[in-house]
C-alpha cells in the first residue's frame, strides 16, 4: 500500500488517516480556481460551503450519514509536500501560488450532523467555513468521502433492516472497488452490520470479524467428509461448514451431521452451516430438517451468494429457517444506486448571502449561513426537518422549498440542533466515534423514523421545509439576479 493511500491508526482516538497525503486527491479545477483566487487578491474572503444531497438512493426514504470521523481526521493531515509542489510546478501553477501552499495549513470551523444521523434530501449535513481557497479546495475530497460512505452504510441499514434480529455478516471486499473496500466495510458497520470478513478494516476499525471456509478447502481434500473433520479438529469452537460443493443434501448436511455428532463426543457444538447457491428458501428447510432430525436444533443456517436487502426480505417473507446473512457484492458496490448525488455548494461570501439558480427549480440552491433543527413528536418520533437562518431561533411554520403553498406548523413539535461544531480553526473538537458507536447511533435514530419511511416500496417523503425569512432571502436574491 502506498504512502499516499494510509490506514494507519492514530493512538489516542484510534481511529484511521485516510489518506496519508490528502492535498493532491482533488479535481484539476479545484486548484485553478484557488490560484485563481489567489491572484485576484481574494485569499482572505471567508467564505461558507454547504453540504447536502438531492436524491435517496435505493428508491428509500432516508440516508444514514457516515464518511465524518475519516474526513475529520483526512483533514488534519492536510499539508502541501515538496514533491506535491514540484508536480504542480511542472502543470503550469505560478510560483507566487505554490509558495502560499508550501505555508498552507487549514484553518476551517466545520458543524456536522453526528456520524450515523439520518438524513434527508436538501438538508444541510455539514457546513464548512473558512477562506475561500480553503473552503474551495476541500470539495472533492469530502464529496468523495461523505457521498461514498453514506451510500454504503444506507445500504447496509436497508439490509439490517430486512434481517430483522438475523445478523448480518459483510463478505464484500473482493468484490468492492479497489481500496474503497475500506471504507465499506467500515461504513457498512455504521449501517448495522454486525462483522466484517475484511481484516484490514477489521484491525484498523477495532470491528469484529468474521469468517468460514471457501470450497477450494473442501475441493483440495479427497473427500468432504475429511475436509469438514479436518475443519473441526482446528476451529472446534467456531466450526461453520459450507455444505454446497457438492451435494447439498445427499452429501454436505449429512457430512455435516456426522462431523457435528464427532464434536459432541468431544463436548464441543459445530456452530453452523453455510449454503452459498441454489434456491436457499428451499435447501434451508430441507437443511433445518435434516439437522433437527439428527437433535442438532442448536446448529445455525447462514446463507450468501448475491443477497440484498428484498432478497432477505422475500427470504424471511417465506418464512426460510435461516439465522445468519453473508452480504457481499450488492452492499459493497451500493447495488443499483452507483453513487449519492451529494452536493458542495456555496453559500456565503463574507457577509454576503450566495445562491444558484438553474433551470430545474430543484437544483436551485439555499443562500446565507444556516441551522437545522429536526422537529419530533413527545414520543420522540421524527415530523420533520426545518432549515433556518443561522441567527434564527426557531421557525413556526416551515415551507415545501420550492412549492410553499405546502407547509407544516411546527409549533407543537421538539426541536433539536442537528448540526454540532466538529472542527474549529483546523482542529477536531469532538471525540471521534467508533464505528460501533455510530452504529449504535444510527439504530437509535432509526427507531425514531416512522415504518413509512423505511419500507421498500413508495417509502413516504419525509418533510424537509425552509423558514419564512429564509424563503425571504432566497425569492429576494432572485428577483435581483433574474
Amino acid at each position: 500500500m502506498s504512502e499516499f493511500y494510509s490506514m494507519n491508526r492514530v493512538q489516542s482516538t484510534n481511529q484511521s488517516t485516510l489518506l496519508a497525503r490528502p492535498a493532491l486527491y482533488t479535481d484539476y479545477y479545484e486548484l485553478t480556481m484557488a490560484q485563481g483566487y489567489y491572484l485576484a487578491g481574494r485569499k482572505d474572503e471567508q467564505a461558507c460551503f454547504d453540504y447536502f444531497f438531492r436524491d435517496i438512493p435505493f428508491e428509500g426514504g432516508y440516508v444514514i450519514f457516515a464518511g465524518l470521523s475519516n474526513l475529520l481526521n483526512t483533514l488534519e493531515h492536510f499539508e502541501y509536500h515538496e514533491d506535491e509542489l514540484a508536480y504542480l510546478s511542472k502543470e503550469g501553477f505560478r510560483d507566487d501560488f505554490l509558495e502560499y501552499l508550501r505555508n498552507f495549513k487549514l484553518d476551517v470551523d466545520i458543524h456536522a450532523a453526528k456520524e450515523g444521523e439520518v438524513i434527508f434530501p436538501r438538508t444541510p449535513i455539514l457546513r464548512v467555513e473558512g477562506s475561500i481557497i480553503e473552503t474551495q479546495i476541500l470539495e472533492t475530497l469530502l464529496l468523495n468521502i461523505l457521498n461514498f460512505e453514506s451510500l454504503i452504510a444506507t445500504k447496509a441499514a436497508r439490509m439490517k433492516y430486512a434481517a430483522g434480529d438475523h445478523k448480518v455478516l459483510d463478505f464484500g471486499l473482493r468484490r468492492a472497488q479497489g481500496l474503497g473496500g475500506i471504507q465499506a466495510s467500515k461504513a457498512a458497520i455504521i449501517g448495522g452490520v454486525e462483522a466484517t470478513s475484511n481484516v484490514y478494516s477489521s484491525f484498523v476499525h477495532n470491528t469484529p470479524a468474521s469468517g468460514t471456509m471457501a470450497h477450494s478447502w473442501i475441493q483440495s481434500f479427497d473427500d468432504e467428509l475429511t475436509a469438514f473433520r479436518k475443519y473441526a479438529e482446528y476451529y472446534p469452537e467456531n466450526c461453520i461448514l459450507l455444505v454446497d460443493t457438492y451435494d447439498t443434501l445427499a452429501s454436505g448436511v449429512p457430512n455435516a451431521i456426522t462431523v457435528a455428532k464427532e464434536l459432541e463426543e468431544q463436548g464441543y457444538k459445530m456452530k453452523g452451516i453455510r449454503l452459498d447457491s441454489g434456491d436457499l428458501a428451499y435447501f434451508s428447510r430441507k437443511a433445518r430438517r435434516q439437522l433437527d432430525e439428527a437433535g442438532l436444533e442448536y446448529v445455525k443456517i447462514a446463507v450468501s451468494n448475491q443477497l440484498d436487502e428484498r432478497l432477505i426480505k422475500s427470504l424471511l417473507s417465506q418464512k426460510a429457517p435461516i439465522d445468519l446473512f453473508g452480504v457481499g457484492t450488492r452492499l459493497v458496490t451500493g447495488h443499483e444506486s452507483p453513487a449519492l448525488d451529494g452536493v458542495y455548494k456555496l453559500s456565503a461570501i463574507e457577509d454576503e448571502p450566495k445562491l444558484k439558480i438553474s433551470e430545474n427549480i430543484e437544483k436551485n440552491t439555499l443562500p446565507g449561513r444556516k441551522k437545522v433543527l429536526r422537529y419530533s413528536s413527545n414520543d420522540g418520533t421524527f415530523y420533520g426537518d426545518g432549515i433556518l437562518l443561522k441567527n434564527e431561533q426557531d421557525a413556526d411554520t416551515i415551507f415545501h422549498p420550492f412549492y410553499p403553498a405546502k407547509h407544516a406548523d411546527v409549533t407543537t413539535y421538539n426541536a433539536e440542533p442537528l448540526l454540532q461544531p466538529v472542527m474549529e480553526n483546523g482542529d477536531i473538537q469532538i471525540e471521534l466515534p467508533s464505528p460501533s458507536q455510530s452504529a449504535a447511533y444510527a439504530q437509535k435514530r432509526l427507531a425514531k423514523l416512522n415504518p413509512e419511511h423505511k419500507r421498500f416500496e413508495n417509502p413516504h417523503i419525509y418533510k424537509v421545509g425552509i423558514s419564512q425569512k429564509l424563503m425571504d432571502l432566497r425569492d429576494e436574491l432572485t428577483k435581483n439576479i433574474k
